[in-house]
């Protein structure tokens, strides 16, 4: 998932490397396994698939050849899986990366997997993951004991492998209603650059596109099967299609189009989304992120509840696209934090803590993973917004009271930010 960094990368020339060039439809379909998907993108060998080495073109690979054995067509460039951008990296994290036609010194090439399945209809849908990750670190790190590692598993090895996993069923279903246009998103890490890139430079006519479903750290589903999906006031139909066919999880629903991820690029478009996440956890852009703290299962049900979602609208016609309030626009700016990670799936009263940061205010006043913050200072907290708003409130040496219900006792705290 997305948070904008400045990197300083090695520029490869895509042309090198365009090893799967396959227009051949006549491929028999082979399921994947999703693990197997998961431990291969998010190995040391590939060394966080940072956006514009030859590490992510080693992961571009693979995601092709997974697409041919899954019986996509390539709907990349020139007949091939690839969709490559030239940008140079922004100094100034509020602003843009550029694309550019420019290469050389000071440019990166980022590089989208493309894959089609065409079933002869009117509308296409998309379903997209961005498979690249941070790399070494970098300012997107939240690891703060110099350069390691950053395998990525569940950001976003996990997405990319629900995708292929979807592929596949997609192509062997029976379900013909729409053609299905499945990416790996390039960039994203950098400012949700390759589905931008993308929604500007299609390789299938836009305004074809029903709708786009994205799928974004999708492999910490909980032991409450709490699942997030963003997106669902994209349009007026899918709060009741996402509630009908649900069997397994704990629905958080959020009606806004606009996020930390690649459908918002499709939503700036005008094309219904829908983004599928499992929430934050400590090992978020660390090093920790690694394939075996995955729940597989917990993929495969989020896997064959997308399944249901498309069978719903498979003869359904053009999604109709609704605007929604743009939720971000309302996040207030912070002097001060806490130094925990919050809940996002957690739907009671209160703000949830996921994880607690050594050395920072919230560890320092006793605050544990679990607890539930119900009070800061002389303000109530009911959600994630009140929490937000009343914490932006505080300066540096701010001392005030925090309570929390902690298994059910209200257990107050002094904090000093």
């Amino acid at each position: 998932m997305k948070i904008t960094t400045l990197f300083i990368a090695l520029l490869l020339i895509v042309s090198c490397k365009n090893e799967v060039t396959v227009t051949s439809q006549d491929v028999t379909p082979v399921k994947g396994n999703m693990k197997a998907d998961v431990v291969y993108l998010a190995s040391d060998s590939l060394q966080g698939r940072e956006t514009g080495t030859s590490y992510e073109l080693q992961a571009a690979d693979y995601i092709a050849k997974r697409m041919k054995e899954s019986g996509l067509e390539p709907e990349g460039n020139e007949g091939t899986y690839f969709q490559t951008f030239s940008f140079k990296p922004s100094s100034d994290p509020h602003q843009e990366a550029a694309f550019t036609d420019e290469k050389g010194n000071g440019f990166l090439t980022g590089t989208n997997v493309i894959g089609y399945l065409d079933n002869g209809a009117a509308q296409t849908v998309v379903i997209g993951a961005h498979y690249d990750h941070l790399g070494m670190g970098g300012e997107g790190s939240l690891y703060r004991d110099g350069e390691a590692v950053h395998n990525g598993a569940d950001d976003n090895a996990s997405g990319v492998a629900v995708m292929l996993d979807l592929a596949y069923e997609l192509k062997t279903s029976d379900k013909k209603g729409n053609n299905y246009l499945f990416m790996a998103f390039s960039g994203e890490e950098m400012g949700l650059l390759g589905s931008n890139y993308f929604t500007k430079n299609p390789t299938i006519a836009l305004d074809s596109i029903t709708y786009m479903i994205n799928m974004d750290m999708v492999g910490r589903l909980n032991e409450e099967n709490k699942l997030a999906i963003y997106g669902t006031g994209t349009s007026t139909r899918w709060t009741q299609i996402v509630n009908a066919v649900n069997k397994d999880f704990e629905l958080a629903l959020s009606e806004s189009g606009v996020g930390p991820s690649d459908h918002t690029s499709f939503y700036l478009n005008d094309i219904p989304v829908l983004h599928f996440f499992t929430g934050q956890h400590e090992d978020y852009h660390k090093p920790g992120d690694d394939a075996e703290k995955l729940n597989y299962d917990g993929m495969q049900k989020i896997s064959d509840y997308i399944l249901r979602i498309t069978a719903e609208f498979d003869n359904a016609g053009k999604l109709a696209f609704r605007k929604t309030k743009n939720e971000s626009e309302e996040v207030p700016r912070f002097k001060v934090g806490l130094g925990v990670v919050p809940d996002y799936l957690f739907t009671g009263k209160g703000m949830r803590i996921d994880g607690v940061s050594e050395e920072k205010p919230a560890q320092k006043a006793g605050l544990m993973k679990g607890d539930v913050v119900v009070k800061l200072g002389d303000s109530t907290i009911v959600d994630m917004m009140s929490y937000m708003r009343t914490l932006a409130t505080f300066d540096n040496g701010d001392k005030t009271k925090v309570t929390v219900d902690r298994d059910g006792k209200m257990v107050e705290k002094e904090i000093e930010f």
